[in-house]
């Protein structure tokens, strides 16, 4: 038989992974998996050292089990071992980009362990970041600029990539604090020197729970989508970030650079800090390097619903209260 090993975060999802893992266990078990736990705890990257513990000693199957930080941690466990076994996730956060790009369902945890036995796979592509000769890796997002630091000021907001962009019309008083950032973008077919108010480089199609900032995203094609937008007002960036939301219409903004790259270099060309927001939590500073591994990770996804559509009539929404803040600020 073989073995898998659930890495939990038994307290994400107000504990409803603790409260249903007798349930969860049958499932992996009944799918042909001898099945073990393993609770992640406060020390530092528990879970990826748990990960890296289990493949190494030949597990077949990681779960992991929790909100995209839990992932993440998985993600480094396993993406430097030359061998690495297949992943599942369950997830429990407050977002879950990752789980909504794989299409698992988000707000029942034993729904998405029984994914498993569609025997349903993808292998994804995972972004390596490279400063002074270290290495760790991401599975969904990388943002820069000072748009990125106003997440780590407001607490209710941090928990996923910018879950805040849908939340800018509650607290717009935030973009006050924006500044250009004077930078330096390297990617695969040229550059970009000048000020941004926010740069995304996106694995998948979603951010913050919109599946239309990135809509021509693929998970496997060894391309990150790289977005730079340049140096805009505040009625500018409420603008893109509505056309965002709205099926994607951002593309062609001229106030946005729309690329697919391989790799991309990152150097801000001034002494000001630049924090990068990393898979939703702060991930250090700038200069950094990014490379997409393509097809780098094994992973169970739900692929018979991958083609299902964004939830138009929320975004919708969305844009229109972003698209009324913006006219306020063009007065």
């Amino acid at each position: 038989m073989k073995r898998a090993r659930i890495i939990y975060n038994p307290t994400a999802g107000r504990e409803a992974i603790k409260r249903e893992m007798l349930d969860i266990l049958a499932v992996y078990e009944s799918a042909g998996y001898e099945t073990s736990t393993f609770a992640t705890t406060p020390e530092p990257m528990s879970a990826a050292k748990e990960a890296e513990r289990a493949a190494k000693a030949g597990f077949d199957l990681i779960v992991a089990a929790g909100g995209d930080g839990t992932i993440n941690e998985v993600v480094n466990g396993l993406a430097p071992l030359n061998e690495r076994p297949l992943l599942a996730v369950i997830p429990a956060g407050t977002t879950n980009d990752y789980a909504r790009a794989l299409k698992l369902p988000r707000d029942e945890p034993l729904e998405s362990a029984k994914v498993i036995l569609k025997k349903e796979t993808i292998h994804m592509d995972i972004g390596k970041i490279t400063k002074d000769n270290q290495e760790k890796y991401f599975m969904n997002i990388a943002a820069l600029g000072t748009i990125s630091e106003v997440t780590y000021a407001v607490p209710s907001l941090m928990k996923s990539l910018y879950g805040y962009l849908a939340y800018l019309v509650k607290g717009a008083e935030l973009l006050t604090r924006i500044k250009p950032v004077n930078v330096k973008v390297e990617y695969d077919d040229g550059e970009y020197s000048g000020k941004t108010s926010m740069i995304f480089l996106a694995l998948t199609n979603s951010v913050g729970g919109f599946e239309s900032i990135v809509p021509d995203a693929k998970l496997d094609d060894g391309y990150f989508t790289l977005l730079i937008v340049k140096e805009s007002n505040l009625a500018q960036i409420l603008t893109i970030v509505a056309k965002m939301i709205n099926g994607g219409k951002h593309i062609d903004d001229p106030q946005l650079i729309y690329k697919k790259t391989n790799q991309v270099k990152i150097t801000p060309l001034t002494n000001d800090q630049m924090k990068v927001n990393i898979d939703g939590e702060y991930g250090g500073d700038a200069p950094m390097a990014f490379t997409d591994m393509p097809r780098h990770i094994e992973l169970v996804a739900n692929l018979s619903a991958m083609s299902r559509l964004p939830e138009p009539d929320r975004d919708s929404e969305v844009e229109r209260h972003l698209a009324e803040e913006a006219k306020k600020f063009e007065k």
